[in-house]
């Protein structure tokens, strides 16, 4: 199935991060607008996830170790492992779950909009 990026409609996933988000049978796809110094707070969840920095520099603590992501970076965070970010540039990142984030679906995010 094609899709056009730019013309789905964004979902915010928390305050400063837009998500534009693709759904198949299997995973999730999340490209994520985040403005500058815009942060997201720990959590976990069931999904893995992988994070691929398409543009800017992005803070991603795992586990309580930080690191610094830059466009070109990719960073798999395993199931259940605690996890928040802090945008240090506007950012755009593609975050790929398995599976399907069903909240994301749903829009009952427990992040969301803090």
């Amino acid at each position: 199935m094609k899709y056009n990026v730019a013309q789905i409609p964004p979902f915010e996933i928390s305050k400063g991060f837009n998500a534009r988000l693709i759904h198949t049978d299997n995973l999730t796809l999340a490209y994520v607008d985040i403005d500058d110094g815009a942060a997201l707070a720990e959590h976990a969840h069931v999904h893995e996830q992988v994070v691929n920095m398409l543009e800017g520099r992005f803070e991603l603590t795992v586990a309580g170790q930080p690191h610094i992501l830059e466009a070109g970076d990719a960073f798999a965070i395993p199931s259940n492992v605690p996890h928040s970010g802090r945008a240090l540039t506007k950012c755009r990142i593609l975050d790929v779950f398995n599976p399907v984030r069903e909240d994301f679906r749903s829009g009952n995010v427990a992040y969301a909009r803090q």
